[in-house]
């Protein structure tokens, strides 16, 4: 599979390729601005709007504090009637930097850097705010606290709905063994926001030191953060399944992007790719017993928050020495 984006511009680079200058991305020179904007105080009573514009707040560097970028959205979103006229910074949208990575300041922004999520986003809003902010790669028309994705087979997928640009983004996820460069179209993949410590990954790390030549299932992959987790750790095998077919699409992307070599087969269901020491499907966890004639050291199950695990954990605790629930 090759490393690329649908959209036809490069944003999809291979691991080394992206960390090589991750640490400054989004950090200051020492002539940046930081526009000091309140985020509950109305943005008309903190700037003058008329004057606001891609140039506003732009350092030299090429860099615009966050804050700024997001006050340059808003001003867009109420000049189109998607948000009211004493509308503050809170109500701009949700900011998803790519790459995404840990930090512990506000970030000042590069060009092609950041996706919006807003409600309520239009098409013509959209196009505006990519034509008219540079740092802005994607607007996605969607709601943070609903979920995207399959929950399970009885369940409806969701999504959100890009409206401009490319939704590809990338998440930096620390491990002990590895950073990973986890992409996803995030229309069609959950948000999840980098830390420094992922308790994911900090969970992971407590079982798979029990096992030596350990072998894993890894029964909801998503875009695959975990199971890459264990092949970068050693892993003797990894099976990686998810019954949403944009995430294992992912997942095998996101090897590729981590270093490992994989075949992807054009179907949308079964096996849709493999490598060296791994597999990717796209099935119903309650169907591996019957697909998967192999045994593992541990199945693992990461589900989104509220979904009871019980029938999962039941439809796999036979082709594993152990189930663990992240």
């Amino acid at each position: 599979m090759e490393i690329e984006c649908t959209c036809g511009f490069n944003c999809v680079e291979d691991a080394p390729t992206t960390l090589k200058h991750i640490k400054e991305l989004y950090t200051h020179c020492n002539k940046c601005k930081d526009p000091k904007l309140r985020k509950f105080k109305p943005l008309k009573d903190q700037l003058n709007l008329k004057k606001l514009n891609a140039n506003s707040g732009l350092c030299n560097c090429g860099k615009r504090h966050l804050d700024q970028v997001m006050a340059h959205t808003l001003k867009i979103m109420m000049e189109e009637g998607i948000r009211a006229e004493g509308s503050t910074l809170r109500n701009a949208g949700t900011p998803l930097l790519s790459p995404a990575y840990p930090i512990t300041s506000a970030p000042y922004l590069p060009n092609k850097s950041l996706v919006i999520l807003a409600e309520g986003m239009n098409k013509k809003c959209a196009e505006r705010i990519i034509n008219e902010i540079p740092e802005v790669k994607g607007v996605l028309k969607g709601d943070i606290k609903q979920t995207v994705g399959l929950k399970d087979s009885n369940s409806s997928p969701h999504v959100y709905k890009l409206l401009a640009g490319c939704d590809m983004r990338c998440d930096i996820v620390l491990t002990p063994y590895d950073t990973l460069c986890i992409y996803k179209n995030q229309a069609e993949i959950h948000v999840e926001f980098s830390k420094p410590i992922s308790p994911k990954i900090e969970a992971l790390k407590k079982i798979i030191t029990k096992y030596n030549d350990l072998t894993v299932l890894d029964c909801t992959c998503g875009p695959g953060t975990l199971g890459i987790a264990c092949l970068k750790s050693g892993a003797k095998k990894v099976v990686f399944n998810d019954l949403w077919y944009p995430a294992t699409k992912m997942a095998i992307l996101n090897l590729e992007v981590n270093g490992f070599k994989t075949n992807f087969f054009d179907v949308r269901k079964g096996l849709i790719g493999s490598g060296k020491n791994f597999e990717v499907y796209c099935e119903n966890i309650m169907d591996l017993k019957d697909i998967l004639t192999e045994k593992f050291d541990i199945c693992i199950i990461d589900t989104f928050p509220g979904v009871d695990t019980a029938d999962f954990v039941e439809s796999v605790k036979e082709m594993c020495r152990e189930v663990v629930i992240i």
